[in-house]
C-alpha cells in the first residue's frame, strides 16, 4: 500500500527425410521409403520429441509456480490490509490524539487517508449494516458494491471470513473483519483482490515461456540436423569404403583417422576383417581340427574297454575314468571352437586340483595310448587352482604327440613339480626330436613337425596346449634335439590366471 488521501464517499464496493546426396557412390542412394527411418531422421525426430516434451513441461511447470506465488501473494496482502487497520484503531485519532473509542467511522476515514489499494485490490467498510467507504478500483471496473448478493453476505457477517466469490470480473478473493465492541458489530472492513488482475502479468510470463521454448525447439532441431549431418558423414565414407570389399576378398580394410569414436568404429571393423579372415582360412580344416581333438579320448576309452578286466574293483577304476574321458569328450564337442578364443571368461573352469592326483590319472590314462614303456619322473604334492578337464586334455594331447613320434617300447614320461609360484606338468619321450627350425612356429596353427611315425595329424594339437597354458597365465616350454626326443613343459601359476585372482581381490 502507498500512502495516498484518495478516497469516495458513498456506498462501498469495487470490483521431412534424408535426400540422396547426389555427390555420394550410386550404391549408397538409399529409396526415399528408407530415407525417412535414416540415423539422421530417427536423431532429429528424437530431439524434437524430446525438447518438445522439455518445452511442454517447463511451460507447465512454470504456470504451476507462478500460479502458486499468485495464491502466495493473495494471502499474504490480504492479512496485510487488516493488520495496517488495526493498527490505527489500537492508536489514537490524529486528528484530537485521543483514542477512536467506538468511532469507527472515523477509523475508516484515517485508514483511507493513509492508504491506498494495489491493482487489483479493494477495500469496503460497513457501519451499523450500511456500505460506508470503498475504495477507488484500480485496474477494473467493476463494482463490488453493485453486486446485492455478495455485500448483503458482506455485511451480514459476526465473524472474521476468508473466502472467494465469482464475479463478472472473474474470482475474487475477499477477507472480512468485523469491528466489534461489547460483543456488538459496529462495522465490517473487507478486503478484496481480483485473482485476474494479479493473473494478467503472470499469464503473460508463461506464454513468454512458451514463445521462448518453441524458439529454442526450432533452433535446435535445425542444429541437432546440421550436427547429425556432420557426424554421419564419416560413417557414409565408412560404408562407402566397406561395401567396395568384397565378398571373396578381405584384404582391404578402413583407414582410421583421428582417436574419437568413429576411429574406434573402424578399429572394431577392422579387428573383424582379420577374424572373417582367419575364419574363412580354416574353414576348410574344420573338421580335421573336430577329428584330432575326439581321437585321444575315443583312443582311451576305446583300450580300456579292451583291456576290462572282471575284478570289481578294477571295473570300478576303469568306469570312472572311462566317465571322466567322455565328460571331457562332451566338452571338447562343446567348446571345440572356444580353445581357439581362451581369452573367454568362461574358458576355464577354475577349482583346486590336487596335482599329485592329477599326475597318476594322466599317466594311466595315456597307458592306454599306446604300447610304449610308460614313466613317472616325479610328482608334486600340492594344490593349485586351475581348470582340472583342460589340463588333462592338454597333458593327454602332449601324450597322443609323443606316440605319434616314437615307437613301440620307447619311454614317455610324465611329471609334475612345484617350482616357487608356478606348478610345471611336462611330457618327456625319446623320440624323433624337432628341428631348430621348427621350434619358433611348432605351436602355430595348423602347423605341422612332420607326419610323425604313426599318423599325420591336423597342426592343431600344439596351438591347443598352448592355448590352455595361455589360459591359465601361464606358457609350454620346449626341450628338444633332433633324434634325441622331446620335452614339452606346461607352466601355470599355482594361485591360477592373474585376472581371477584380481577378481577375487
Amino acid at each position: 500500500m502507498t500512502t495516498s488521501t484518495d478516497t469516495t464517499d458513498g456506498p462501498s464496493a469495487s470490483g521431412g527425410g534424408d535426400k540422396p546426396d547426389s555427390g555420394r557412390s550410386p550404391f549408397l542412394r538409399l529409396p526415399s521409403r528408407l530415407a525417412l527411418t535414416g540415423i539422421r531422421t530417427r536423431i532429429l525426430v528424437g530431439f524434437v520429441v524430446m525438447l518438445g516434451i522439455a518445452t511442454v513441461a517447463s511451460v507447465v511447470v512454470a504456470r504451476e509456480v507462478l500460479q502458486s506465488r499468485l495464491h502466495d501473494r493473495i494471502d499474504d496482502d490480504l492479512p496485510q490490509e487488516v493488520n495496517e487497520l488495526r493498527r490505527i484503531a489500537a492508536g489514537n485519532d490524529p486528528a484530537t490524539g485521543l483514542p477512536f473509542g467506538k468511532n469507527v467511522r472515523r477509523i475508516f476515514r484515517v485508514y483511507f487517508s493513509q492508504n491506498s489499494p494495489s491493482p487489483g485490490e479493494a477495500v469496503l467498510t460497513f457501519v451499523n449494516g450500511s456500505p460506508f467507504l470503498r475504495s477507488r478500483p484500480v485496474h477494473t471496473s467493476y463494482r463490488l458494491d453493485h453486486d446485492a448478493r455478495l455485500v448483503a453476505h458482506l455485511k451480514s457477517l459476526q465473524d472474521p471470513e476468508r473466502g472467494s466469490v465469482e464475479t463478472p470480473a472473474g474470482r475474487v478473493e475477499y477477507l472480512s473483519i468485523p469491528l466489534k465492541r461489547d460483543g456488538r458489530v459496529l462495522g465490517s472492513f473487507v478486503v478484496v483482490q481480483f485473482s485476474e488482475v494479479l493473473q494478467h502479468p503472470f499469464d503473460e510470463a508463461v506464454v513468454a515461456t512458451g514463445v521462448v521454448g518453441l524458439a529454442v525447439l526450432l533452433i535446435g532441431s535445425l542444429l541437432a540436423w546440421l550436427m547429425a549431418d556432420s557426424v554421419l558423414r564419416p560413417v557414409r565414407s565408412l560404408t562407402q569404403t566397406a561395401r567396395a570389399i568384397s565378398e571373396t576378398d578381405l584384404t582391404q580394410r578402413i583407414e582410421v583417422r583421428g582417436h574419437d569414436e568413429l576411429a574406434g568404429l573402424a578399429v572394431t571393423f577392422n579387428a573383424m576383417l582379420d577374424r572373417l579372415e582367419r575364419t574363412l582360412s580354416s574353414q576348410r580344416r574344420f573338421l580335421d581340427d573336430a577329428g584330432h581333438e575326439l581321437r585321444t579320448p575315443i583312443t582311451i576309452i576305446r583300450g580300456h574297454l579292451e583291456l576290462l578286466e572282471d575284478d570289481p574293483a578294477e571295473r570300478e577304476t576303469t568306469r570312472a575314468l572311462l566317465l571322466d574321458e567322455l565328460d571331457r569328450m562332451s566338452r571338447m564337442v562343446n567348446e571345440l571352437i572356444l580353445l581357439a578364443k581362451a581369452e573367454r571368461p568362461d574358458f576355464l573352469k577354475l577349482e583346486p586340483v590336487d596335482v599329485s592326483g592329477l599326475t597318476g590319472e594322466l599317466l594311466t590314462k595315456a597307458s592306454a595310448l599306446a604300447e610304449r614303456d610308460w614313466l613317472l619322473d616325479a610328482h608334486a604334492d600340492a594344490v593349485i587352482v586351475a581348470d582340472r578337464q583342460r589340463l588333462t586334455q592338454a597333458l593327454a594331447q602332449l601324450a597322443q604327440n609323443a606316440v605319434d613320434h616314437t615307437e613301440e617300447g620307447d619311454k614317455i614320461s610324465f611329471g609334475s613339480a612345484i617350482e616357487g609360484a608356478v606348478a610345471r606338468f611336462w611330457v618327456h619321450d625319446e623320440g624323433t626330436g624337432i628341428a631348430q627350425a621348427d621350434r619358433a612356429t611348432i605351436f602355430d596353427r595348423f602347423e605341422q613337425r612332420g607326419a610323425g611315425k604313426h599318423g599325420s595329424g591336423s597342426g592343431l594339437g600344439l596351438s591347443i596346449v598352448r592355448a590352455i597354458a595361455e589360459a591359465h597365465g601361464g606358457r609350454v616350454e620346449l626341450q628338444s634335439d633332433v633324434g634325441r626326443g622331446a620335452k614339452f613343459t606346461i607352466v601355470i601359476p599355482v594361485g591360477g590366471p592373474p585376472h581371477s585372482r584380481r577378481k577375487a581381490t
